[in-house]
């Protein structure tokens, strides 16, 4: 959109040559948004050369659900190691760097590493200059099916003067004339530009059959083709594999995927305070809120670059990037504090330079800090109010917590009515693991899209206190350890200590502090997990790659802290474990969760606090590895962009490092039986499956020495962080493929879908500022714009206004809102409601119209995903896509994604 607005250009090709490895996932959004073609780079070398081998480098890649064709897309992979000018020309780089005329000591860019440099192009060596070059253009057109041939002119860093240009202009110009003048060459040379080059060969591709015999193709373009899935894990020489990427600086990638959940549920918030709103004075706040709001969209845009999430980017830059994203942090919780009070009634006149009365529940001191609890303390005879904002398109029953300074404390609904509550000590990563506050946990439930109060009171007569969990220990006789109050403490006695709901039993080995086995109630099955935390010793390991010096050996010593605290609500396993280094580099809870439909109730919940922040730790590499007794075969399934799965096989002709992958939200395993063991993770992190039965999962990195990818440094600036994830293990209902011989990617469960929308879209929590007086007893304050919950396989992608800068000028009849709905796939060889609250699938259609409480929907307009283009059929969709304005109703396949622009008014 703001291409279109600024310069007028709706772009159909997509460049991207800098991404280490491509998922389809990019292919089929791109798609969707009406572009067109894609060129593409960095691929394993030896990709590049079987495809050169059969002419494939340039291909239609094809989502791999996809049988009727509608997710094609035209791609040119281009061939050599590199996309500078001696990787573009040819195939011999020696011979194309002289003809980079950059490359001389006119200019400050480095000489050709060859030997021969360029020289100036004249009369007397442009025969031999040209056909020189024209070689290098043949030989590299053999490589793919047409005539038309692109050679990319440029480099990073180039083009910074009018001279260099010119240099490079001057000197290609007068080589095409010679080729274009000699007729005997049959070559016709141009400068052009990406979309020049598509168009030709499109033209040609019309012209010229050039489809080879039994061939897949596509109805999008003949003469290629049709290839499906992903290029990972890059490797560009030897034994180079990307994969240290995945877990580079995860950090930031931490917080990145924070600002990402926070800018939208701002974004949905925006939308539901404009169309609730009826007069120009509740349009203050947002419409003021507007300037940030772009910028926080920018700032997140921004850290998506392939050297900024990747974390291979240099310290300076990394807290540009990081003082941006907190920045823009701080901003939407500010707003989101405030838009709440309009949505409650509280004030409808909220400015945005009025103060909030509320404030987030968690903050952060600055760009490169942990996020922490706000401590709640009344005195006594107060209450402070708790605002909770579910983001999510379905009702949300969840166990939740606050930070209290007291442990006696009650907590109230919305209506005073007294709510069953449990209250735990707070843990650290410290030899003194006791802070001295508490946990207070209670079973939430909150409208989807809506708001719900809770209040956390002192001294409120008329309901019980929170329940104090019961807490057994094994500490270090060292220190001196005093149980606190008012919690009954006993010592942890025997090797195994055990935590269980009425779902699973989980039993841990006392000395090391690590989950064993996990027996499930259900089916009284029982299984391995032999939890092992290790290191790899990685010498020439850096930003971008992982070598590691061999496997990883076990870190953890007999003889750390254990506590196990057992409550009402949740049950507790907290290991500080004993290394061989003073300050151990890693501590971990293990979590199960007592609420009758909740989601929570059915996984173990895993949080690793990691500090990899001295010298100690230098050129290691810290891993988590699950030992389980699923016989997986070495296959396990990785998900791309928490959009679909991807099938990963370990093989023994690549090293180790090559059978790494990216895990951005999910990894499962699946034994013969058709039994899962599946890993939700909060942040992106690399996974690998090395021996049968084992899924692991690198946790951080800490390298000294660049790796000679163009970092210039190593990666040193580590941040004590947490990493959580959800475990879940299922039996299949009925029978299921097995994905040992089965080549195609597997889905999740609907469970499964259901455990990472709540881990990576949380519940926002707001706490007052000031307390108020437990007998002024305010009414009840709750907001529900949605007239139900959505099917649960139908997720909201985002609710927003694009434009919020030109709300207010722009006329109703444009369509100011857009929601984008996603129509999730899922096994349905595992149980379809998974013990949660899924009422129904999105089988029958879902009607916009009827989707709000209160609010009239107008003017339902279906259209692409960059909301560009209203002829859906140029996009993929099926026909009845583009019919919705006539009767609401929307329709999605399996595995779609698709956006509306509509209108909303109140109802009078």
């Amino acid at each position: 959109m703001w291409l279109n607005e600024t310069i007028g250009v709706i772009p159909k090709n997509s460049w991207a040559i800098d991404p280490f490895g491509y998922s389809p996932t990019m292919a089929y959004l791109l798609r969707r948004m009406g572009f067109e073609n894609m060129l593409i780079q960095r691929t394993h070398y030896e990709v590049k050369k079987e495809l050169a081998l059969q002419k494939n480098l340039e291909y239609v890649w094809r989502q791999s659900w996809d049988s009727e064709e509608t997710t094609d897309i035209f791609v040119h992979m281009m061939p050599f190691y590199s996309y500078d000018i001696p990787h573009t020309c040819g195939p011999e780089p020696a011979i194309c760097c002289q003809f980079d005329f950059a490359r001389t000591r006119a200019f400050s860019y480095e000489l050709c590493p060859w030997g021969q440099d360029p020289v100036e192009t004249n009369q007397e060596n442009v025969q031999e200059r040209a056909l020189t070059l024209l070689d290098q253009y043949k030989k590299k057109s053999t490589l793919y099916r047409t005539n038309t041939l692109l050679v990319p002119l440029g480099d990073d860093f180039r083009y910074i003067s009018i001279e260099e240009a010119e240099a490079q202009f001057r000197n290609y110009q007068m080589l095409f004339d010679y080729i274009n003048l000699n007729p005997n060459l049959n070559t016709e040379a141009k400068f052009g530009t990406l979309d020049d080059y598509f168009r030709t060969l499109r033209e040609e591709a019309d012209r010229v059959n050039y489809s080879l015999p039994a061939e897949v193709g596509s109805g999008q373009i003949s003469g290629f083709p049709s290839l499906s899935g992903d290029f990972f894990t890059y490797s560009d020489r030897q034994q180079d594999y990307w994969s240290g990427y995945y877990v580079s600086r995860p950090f930031f990638k931490a917080v990145d995927r924070v600002l990402e959940h926070t800018l939208r549920a701002s974004e949905m918030m925006m939308a539901l305070l404009l169309g609730y709103c009826q007069r120009s004075q509740c349009e203050k706040l947002p419409i003021s809120f507007s300037h940030k709001l772009t910028a926080a969209r920018r700032n997140l845009a921004l850290f998506q670059h392939h050297d900024g999430v990747t974390g291979t980017a240099k310290d300076h830059v990394v807290e540009d990037y990081g003082t941006r994203m907190h920045t823009a942090l701080q901003d939407l919780q500010i707003f989101m504090s405030k838009g709440i009070e309009v949505l409650l009634g509280i004030r409808h006149d909220k400015a945005e330079q009025n103060p909030a009365r509320f404030e987030p529940e968690q903050v952060r001191s600055k760009y490169d800090a942990q996020p922490v609890h706000r401590v709640i303390g009344a005195p006594e005879g107060h209450a402070h109010s708790v605002v909770i904002f579910n983001p999510l398109e379905q009702r949300r029953d969840e166990v939740v917590m606050v930070i209290s300074n007291k442990p006696d404390v009650t907590v109230l609904d919305s209506n005073w009515t007294c709510v069953e509550s449990q209250v735990s000590p707070e843990w650290q990563h410290d030899k003194k693991i006791f802070t001295g506050r508490h946990r207070v946990y209670w079973k939430a439930s909150v409208p989807p899209m809506g708001l719900e109060t809770y209040y956390i009171a002192i001294g409120f007569a008329g309901c019980e206190k929170s329940k104090p969990a019961e807490v057994r220990i094994l500490f270090d006789k060292s220190i001196p350890f005093s149980c606190p109050s008012p919690y009954s403490c006993s010592t942890l006695e025997g090797d195994t200590a055990e935590i269980q709901n009425r779902h699973q039993t989980l039993t841990f080995d006392v000395k090391l502090g690590l989950l064993q086995k996990i027996k499930r109630v259900k089916d009284d099955s029982q299984n391995i997990i032999n939890e092992e935390l290790g290191m790899y010793a990685s010498s020439e390991s850096g930003a971008y790659l992982f070598k590691p010096n061999g496997e990883a050996q076990s870190i953890i010593r007999s003889g750390g802290q254990m506590v196990i605290s057992k409550g009402p609500l949740v049950q507790e396993a907290f290991s500080y474990s004993k290394t061989a280094w003073d300050k151990s580099p890693i501590s971990h809870s293990t979590r199960i969760y007592n609420g009758e439909g909740t989601v929570q109730e059915l996984i173990i919940e895993k949080e690793y606090h990691v500090e990899l922040v001295t010298h100690d730790f230098n050129d290691r590499e810290l891993i988590v590895r699950y030992k389980t007794d699923y016989d997986n075969g070495r296959v396990f399934f990785s998900d791309l962009n928490g959009f679909q799965m991807s099938r990963r096989e370990t093989y023994n002709k690549i090293p180790l490092q090559g059978n790494y992958y990216p895990m951005p939200s999910l990894a499962f395993m699946q034994g013969s039986s058709g039994h899962r063991f599946s890993v939700h993770t909060r942040q992106s992190l690399g996974v690998a499956s090395l021996r049968n039965g084992w899924l692991e999962i690198m946790l951080d990195r800490r390298l000294v020495r660049d790796d000679g990818r163009g970092l210039g440094q190593g990666v040193m600036d580590n941040r004590p962080m947490n990493v959580l994830f959800h475990i879940l293990l299922e039996s299949n209902v009925s029978s299921t493929s097995n994905p040992i011989s089965n080549p195609l990617p597997l889905s999740p469960s609907l469970l499964s879908h259901s455990i990472r929308a709540h881990l990576n879209y949380p519940m926002h929590m707001f706490v007052s500022k000031k307390p108020v007086e437990t007998s002024a007893r305010p009414p009840p304050l709750s907001f529900s714009p949605l007239a139900s919950s959505l099917p649960c396989d139908l997720h909201i992608v985002n609710f927003k206004v694009p434009r919020p800068l030109k709300y207010s000028q722009q006329p109703i009849e444009d369509s100011r809102f857009v929601v984008i709905l996603q129509r999730r796939h899922w096994d349905n060889s595992y149980c379809r409601k998974g013990g949660s609250q899924c009422v129904s699938v999105a089988d029958e259609p879902v009607n916009l119209f009827y989707m709000f409480k209160g609010l009239a929907v107008l003017n339902v307009k279906a259209t692409s995903l960059n909301l560009m283009h209203e002829d859906t059929e140029m996009l993929g969709y099926p026909e009845q896509f583009g019919d919705v304005a006539q009767e609401g109703h929307v329709l999605i396949s399996p595995m779609e994604i698709q956006a509306y622009k509509l209108e909303l008014r109140p109802h009078q």
